[in-house]
């Protein structure tokens, strides 16, 4: 066993020291290009567990590419996404979204002509009553599932303010309304990983305090880590520590949003090298 000895003059064993905890996300050397123009670039970053990771940086720095790429919406021309330790790479968004990863869309994607607790039901994953066997020989069973899934969907409503839209076709709903059904989404289940895009976009600020207030209590209370996309430099303020930063499809800056605010090569890609 080695021994190493600290500065103040103990001796102590490498087993003795606690264990550095390992990123939940890992994106290695990823490239992505559509025809001659590269959206993302031998991209390499970390997300710790347990964290809310801001992603920011100009329009077309490759900030939803890259999502889609960790999401397996999109395929990777090169490099390498890894969850827990496990590749996702090969994966398709079924495969990352049973492996724990879920992810909302800058534009949410209801089904307009279904009711807001229609949308939720639906989301629910592994339902036995998909297969029709299940339903001509486990119709007990079909059904206990079945009353599970909407008691889930009715407590998630009612925790993010949703509840009195319940039997409302989603297509009536404001933006930030539908952001807040996109997120409601993510929590029919059991995330390890939540990628958010522009979760802010186009939502009041009342609906706002009240998702920032969600995503922490979730974060607190259940461990979920978070990736989030966002131009709103007021929520990512507010709400992520530390904010990865991106610029020409490349991260250039990665730690705490006070020291991302003096960080010359984050100025220089918002306002341009000029701005000096």
């Amino acid at each position: 066993m080695q021994h190493v000895v600290e500065p103040h003059g103990s001796v102590s064993t490498i087993k003795d020291r606690p264990q550095e905890p390992l990123p939940i996300l890992e994106v290695r050397n990823v490239r992505k290009a559509y025809g001659g123009l590269t959206a993302v670039d031998n991209c390499s970053i970390q997300v710790m567990p347990g964290t809310i990771t801001g992603l920011v940086g100009p329009n077309g720095a490759g900030k939803t590419t890259l999502l889609n790429l960790i999401s397996g919406f999109q395929h990777i021309d090169r490099g390498e996404v890894s969850l827990d330790g496990q590749l996702i790479s090969h994966l398709g968004p079924h495969g990352v979204f049973h492996r724990g990863l879920v992810r909302t869309f800058q534009v949410p994607r209801p089904i307009p002509t279904m009711t807001v607790l229609e949308n939720l039901v639906l989301s629910a994953n592994r339902q036995i009553g998909e297969r029709i066997w299940n339903s001509w020989f486990r119709p007990g069973a079909v059904g206990k599932q079945e009353n599970a899934i909407i008691d889930k969907a009715l407590w998630v409503l009612e925790y993010v303010d949703l509840i009195h839209l319940r039997d409302q076709y989603a297509a009536v709903l404001s933006g930030g309304q539908k952001k807040l059904l996109e997120f409601a989404r993510t929590l029919m289940e059991k995330p390890r990983i939540v990628l958010l895009d522009e979760p802010g976009a186009g939502v009041n600020r009342t609906l706002m305090r009240r998702l920032i207030e969600r995503i922490e209590e979730q974060r607190e209370q259940n461990g979920i880590t978070f990736l989030i996309v966002e131009h709103d430099m007021d929520l990512v303020s507010r709400l992520c520590n530390p904010v990865i930063v991106m610029s020409q499809g490349t991260p250039i800056f990665d730690g705490p949003f006070f020291a991302m605010v003096k960080d010359q090569q984050v100025l220089d890609a918002y306002l341009g090298s000029q701005h000096r």
